[in-house]
């Protein structure tokens, strides 16, 4: 009986010995029949430092550009930079293998190596320095095409016709006017996303600009064509000092305290400038007398350019290039900005054009006194696309901010509707 006892325990106990290898079997000729079909993997980065646990990777270099040359890092970087694709390679055995490629998400810091097959891979993963705002513009596809000398004495870079020069920042769209000759960054404002839209953006209509106003309340003294100005007497240097600001600036200065001020002021360039050019081509410029202004005589002229005097520089801070007259850093756009985008003056019209919305809008350019009628002129640009000029008491013509970006911001994107450049903060 005994005996009879010790030989059924003697059968359990092996076939649970049996049932044990048999799982364990299994579980090795599944592990390595996954194995045989995985191709790709994809490596999790947190917090920019390397972890990994693939048997089959042996993940070891990491390498950041530095000037022309690259050192070796033991982080992911996270900001700054951008994978290098055809300079990052992996070896199998410490020979090189191209046929292995390599991708890396710098947002969710995710390697993706294909095919991964073989044991022994190990990965080398190259990063450059990201190129900066400026430079990010003027090297990518949709690069303004044309260029002038503006009131910095350096060359700027503007857009004309339709290209895809849209950016996203702050929550808005906008179109980039040009490239400063300081690097900074001129946008015009877009308007918010539209729902209505594929793409969300806005290229015409009201939603393009924050309102309609006039661009000062009086019009019947020359110092009313500024942006900011003097007091009401006949000379000229009081008439158009920078004392009182103007309708629309005020309301262009709660715009931005209320939309950009806070958060987003780093990203924004103060002392670049926006030209309000009230420079006299005739008459004196001064109380109400017959005068005409300088960019009159230019757009009449198809003659644009983007010199100025420094009194209508409008900056922040007051130094060689700016009157330091501006609580916040933003203007209008100038009607030469404008005829260099393709805007013409009143005799013809383009609406094949990104400044054209079908609403007409204020440039901050001055154009003449009317002192039989005792009328301010300020130029606009009309619902036909073109430059013409307006009473500055008109209330109807709508007001499309304009900023400048910091040369050394840091984008993403291709400036296309649905890829515009976007600002890495967002």
């Amino acid at each position: 009986m005994k005996y009879e006892v010790l030989k059924r325990s003697h059968v359990k106990r092996n076939i649970i010995i049996a049932v044990v290898i048999v799982f364990v079997l299994s579980a090795i000729i599944l592990t390595f029949t996954r194995a045989k079909y995985k191709t790709t993997a994809s490596i999790p980065l947190v917090n920019g430092i390397i972890n990994y646990d693939l048997s089959d990777l042996n993940l070891i270099g990491v390498y950041i550009q530095e000037g022309e040359e690259y050192i070796q890092t033991n982080e992911i970087p996270t900001s700054g930079y951008e994978f290098n694709s055809e300079e990052s390679y992996c070896t199998i055995n410490n020979e090189r293998d191209d046929t292995i490629t390599l991708s890396f998400d710098m947002t969710t810091q995710n390697l993706t190596v294909t095919p991964l097959t073989k044991k022994g891979t190990k990965c080398y993963l190259y990063f450059d320095e990201q190129a900066s705002g400026n430079e990010y513009i003027l090297a990518s596809p949709n690069a303004p095409t044309s260029h002038t000398i503006d009131w910095t004495g350096k060359e700027s870079y503007y857009y004309t016709g339709k290209p895809d020069n849209w950016v996203s920042f702050a929550g808005f769209y906008w179109r980039i006017i040009r490239i400063n000759g300081d690097g900074s960054i001129r946008i015009i404002y877009q308007g918010v996303a539209d729902s209505d839209k594929p793409d969300g953006s806005n290229e015409t209509g009201t939603g393009t600009q924050i309102g309609t106003s006039a661009f000062n309340s009086l019009c019947d003294h020359n110092r009313y064509v500024g942006y900011m100005y003097g007091n009401s007497v006949s000379n000229y240097n009081f008439t158009h000092t920078n004392t009182y600001s103007s309708t629309i600036k005020e309301i262009l200065d709660i715009w931005y305290k209320k939309n950009l001020e806070g958060e987003y002021i780093e990203y924004i360039d103060e002392n670049v400038g926006f030209c309000g050019d009230r420079r006299v081509s005739s008459g004196t410029g001064g109380g109400t007398s017959y005068t005409y202004y300088q960019p009159y005589t230019r757009m009449s002229n198809s003659n644009s350019n983007l010199s100025c005097n420094k009194n209508d520089i409008y900056t922040t801070d007051e130094f060689e290039l700016g009157n330091g007259a501006l609580k916040y850093p933003i203007g209008l756009i100038s009607a030469d900005e404008a005829m260099f985008a393709g805007i013409p003056y009143w005799n013809s019209e383009n609406t094949n054009n990104y400044l054209y919305t079908e609403q007409e809008y204020w440039t901050m350019s001055p154009s003449n006194f009317d002192a039989t009628y005792l009328y301010a002129y300020v130029f606009h640009v009309d619902s036909l696309g073109r430059l013409f000029t307006s009473t500055v008491h008109w209330t109807d013509s709508g007001v499309r901010p304009v900023i400048n970006l910091r040369a050394d911001v840091q984008l993403t994107g291709t400036g296309s509707q649905n890829d515009p450049f976007v600002l890495s903060v967002e």
